[in-house]
C-alpha cells in the first residue's frame, strides 16, 4: 500500500509511524511537486497514483473525500487523526490499522484515528 502525509502532517508522528514500520511507503507531499496544492488536486493525484492519505485535516479534506466517494469517483482512502490525539497513541493505531488492512480496507473510507475498536 502506498500513503502519503499531507503538508500539515505531525513529522513526529512521521517518525514514530517509520521507526516501527520501516518498509512503509509513505511520502509527504510537502517534499512534492503537489506541495501547497488544494484538497481537490490532492485527492485527484492520489487516486491517480492509488495513494491512501493520512492528515489532520477535518475542516475541508474530509468533506472533499466523501464527495469523490458520491460522485463515484476513485478514492483509495483517507486516515483522519485528530488533532491533540497523543502522539504514540496516534503511531499506536496507525501500526494498528495499516498492519491489519489491505488496501480494499481503506477503499471509499475515511478512517478516524483515534480508533473507536
Amino acid at each position: 500500500m502506498k500513503f502519503w502525509t499531507d503538508e500539515n502532517f505531525n513529522g513526529y508522528i512521521l517518525r514514530g509511524l517509520l521507526a516501527r514500520l520501516p518498509d512503509l511507503d509513505i511520502t509527504r507531499v510537502q517534499d512534492t511537486s503537489l506541495y501547497q496544492s488544494d484538497d481537490e488536486t490532492l485527492l485527484e493525484a492520489a487516486a491517480q497514483a492509488g495513494a491512501i492519505i493520512i492528515s489532520h485535516d477535518k475542516d475541508t479534506l474530509i468533506g472533499f473525500a466523501y464527495k469523490r466517494i458520491e460522485d463515484e469517483l476513485p478514492m483509495p482512502g483517507l486516515i483522519e487523526i485528530t488533532q491533540g490525539t497523543p502522539i504514540g497513541l496516534a503511531i499506536n493505531d496507525l501500526v494498528m490499522l495499516i498492519g491489519s488492512s489491505f488496501p480494499a480496507d481503506f477503499e471509499n473510507r475515511v478512517w478516524h484515528i483515534p480508533l473507536n475498536w
